[in-house]
């Protein structure tokens, strides 16, 4: 049996599949998020590592003897330190914090986007983990002294269970201290961090082992035979793996917390300005990603904070009867990432009227999503990168209307496939290859994953969403000055 850990933003996920495929069982726990200030948000470490033990615990039971390895799927970028006796110094700073404007501008301006582009091929974002060590030196100078290790969250549970200070090149790829292209830490980019480099965890693939379950975890757990643990990656990465994004015929639209699109390339490229993340992909590859802050969380707060109710259903199916044309919804309510990076913009509703009913502000909240992350695709494709088949996951991906939208704005065919269970999954599908079961990540994934509710775009539907995205990409220029 090979078991995925998915270290979310709220709660871990822990699935056990076997050799086939077969998810044979799944368990989760949630957590808390500390909201320091509007936009600063922490974690403590250590509720990671409760969760994550007492989900094993309940998920391995009847299984002790036949689990053979495990590996890792992680929220990316958040800042975990210990300092010399392997105590956590501080909260984790999290992927979604903003605090960090200030560091961006001077790695984007005084250290400049072109040196940032030559060693990693990536420019400073808010969400980067660079920018938040930077922070902690300037702000909190004394704990900064402090620290011994640096890990990212995934990282950290996986230190917890092995013993090994140990990255992936998926996750590491976000911390804006990685040259991507080579694969390795950048000196150059650890000497601007003011850290040393034994302060950084030794990078894997992420389908390689870093070592075995901890003697005292596996009693605790009652399992008796030695368990590799696979590194795994960074939540999108090993979600792409979960549903076969690996080569260059699929994109992956995920409508998670935030949403990605993200593109699986065989080659080493990235935006020449910046627009798109470049990373490693945890297939051996790289990819391309762009990511906006919020998707599934805006329907989440349309449905939950504002209409006051958990009857998703009922306000999805008010939606299908919308007839609205001239109805936009910009879905920047923590600011946003890809294309604009800009912490300060925030979301609006455009263009109501008198004549607006509920249903029409919910399907402006799916298409104002999609219209989002088509920003990202039409990056893609002016760096010639297009997929032919978008594999659409996450939790918005369960509601046919969303998807029919996400069709018809890209006008690609769109299909689910037969697990959605996402980055859980892949990270299953990780350790299943570190365990040799699968000799590549493509074996594994061609054998594992099959494709199932395709749709097809409308023509029609096609072109009034082309209509409508003219005009949707002419409200942020409009706001900016507005929010800044």
């Amino acid at each position: 049996m090979y078991i995925g850990i998915d270290l979310g933003t709220s709660s871990v996920k822990l699935l056990m599949m076997d050799r086939n495929g077969c998810v044979k069982k799944s368990v989760s726990r949630e957590y808390p998020l500390s909201f320091i200030k509007e936009t600063w948000i922490e974690q403590e470490p250590d509720h990671w590592v409760h969760s994550v033990l007492d989900g094993l615990k309940e998920l391995v039971k009847g299984y002790e003897d036949e689990i053979s390895a495990v590996s890792f799927s992680g929220q990316m970028h958040g800042l975990v330190m210990l300092d010399k006796d392997d105590r956590v110094i501080r909260p984790a700073i999290l992927w979604c914090d903003q605090r960090t404007e200030k560091e961006c501008i001077y790695l984007n301006k005084k250290v400049g986007k072109d040196f940032l582009l030559k060693h990693t091929g990536n420019i400073a974002l808010t969400g980067f983990t660079l920018p938040k060590i930077l922070w902690i030196r300037e702000n909190e100078p004394e704990n900064f002294k402090k620290i011994s290790k640096v890990m990212l969250p995934k990282d950290y549970i996986a230190y917890r269970l092995s013993g090994v200070f140990a990255s992936d090149v998926s996750d590491a790829s976000g911390t804006l201290l990685l040259d991507v292209e080579k694969r390795q830490w950048s000196d150059e980019m650890i000497e601007i961090s003011g850290l040393k480099k034994e302060n950084l965890p030794q990078i894997y693939e992420s389908y390689e082992q870093i070592g075995v379950l901890k003697k005292d975890i596996a009693d605790k757990l009652e399992i008796k035979n030695s368990v590799k643990i696979v590194i795994g990656g960074g939540d999108q990465a090993v979600g792409a793996v979960g549903v076969g994004v690996v080569n260059d015929d699929y994109l992956s639209v995920a409508l998670g917390t935030s949403g990605v699109v993200f593109a699986n390339n065989s080659k080493y490229v990235h935006d020449r300005d910046g627009r798109l993340h470049s990373f490693c992909h945890a297939s051996g590859r790289y990819h391309q990603m762009g990511v906006i802050l919020s998707a599934a969380s805006c329907l989440k707060w349309w449905v939950e904070e504002i209409n006051k109710t958990k009857d998703y259903n009922m306000i999805l199916q008010e939606a299908e009867k919308s007839e609205s044309k001239d109805l936009y919804f910009l879905p920047y309510l923590v600011g946003e990432r890809t294309p604009h990076n800009d912490v300060n913009v925030r979301g609006s509703f455009i263009g109501l009227s008198m004549n607006h009913k509920r249903e029409d502000m919910t399907r402006a909240v799916l298409e104002g999503v999609a219209f989002a992350l088509r920003d990202s695709y039409e990056i893609l494709k002016d760096m010639k990168i297009e997929g032919k088949i978008i594999r659409v996951s996450g939790g918005g991906a369960k509601n046919p209307l969303w998807r029919e939208i996400i069709a018809n704005v890209f006008g690609l065919e769109t299909e689910t496939v037969n697990s959605l269970e996402g980055p859980a999954f892949g990270a299953a599908i990780i350790a299943a290859v570190g365990d040799g079961a699968y000799s590549d990540i493509d074996t594994a994934c061609s054998t594992i994953i099959k494709a199932s509710q395709r749709l097809f775009p409308d023509g029609k539907m096609v072109e009034e969403y082309n209509r409508k995205y003219k005009k949707f990409k002419m409200l942020y220029p409009m706001l900016k000055q507005f929010y800044n």
